[in-house]
């Protein structure tokens, strides 16, 4: 047998094998071929850039997440420094208020320091002045009291004394008094 027979026989028996399943082989290729061409169109035009879209969604929400993570670190960062703010404010404020209390206290002391002097200074004031109408009244008091001897002399006397005699009385009876 040739090789022409060969590749028949091996046909025939191929068709044969095909026909005792009922399969028409041309048919058979013609529909492997459709499914073929209809694969790759599925593929490249709806596959392919379904795919493409799934990968930069992906994409978009992976870089999502990882903007959200800064964000979520960021916002972490700043409530650290505000809460450090805040505590370094009433730091602050707790500082201001003990020095304006501190100077309050201060200030209290020196007005009462002052106010002290002020009224030891009225005290020593008046206590001049209650000196100073001490002897004025003393001074009037001998006064009156040298009149009233001289105007009982003279009515003892039965005289007036003249301005110089008056004088020389009034003086001894000032020595008199002082002692």
């Amino acid at each position: 047998m040739s090789n022409t027979d060969l590749n028949l026989g091996e046909a025939t028996q191929d068709t044969s094998l095909a026909a005792s399943l009922g399969l028409n082989t041309q048919l058979f290729l013609f529909q492997l071929l459709n499914f073929v061409l209809v694969a790759i169109i599925i593929w490249f035009l709806i596959l392919k850039p379904l795919t493409k879209k799934l990968e930069e969604r992906k994409k978009i929400i992976d870089e999502s997440i990882d903007n959200a993570k800064k964000v979520e670190t960021n916002l972490a960062m700043s409530q650290q420094k505000f809460d450090e703010t805040i505590a370094r404010a009433k730091h602050e404020a707790n500082q201001i208020a003990q020095k304006a209390h501190d100077e309050a206290e201060q200030i209290g002391l020196e007005i009462k320091d002052r106010t002290k002097n002020e009224v030891a200074h009225l005290i020593d004031s008046a206590k001049k002045a209650i000196a100073l109408e001490k002897e004025e009244m003393r001074l009037e008091l001998r006064k009156e009291t040298v009149d009233l001897v001289v105007l009982l002399t003279e009515k003892i006397l039965g005289e007036k004394l003249d301005a110089k005699k008056n004088d020389h009385f009034i003086k001894e009876m000032l020595k008199n008094i002082k002692n």
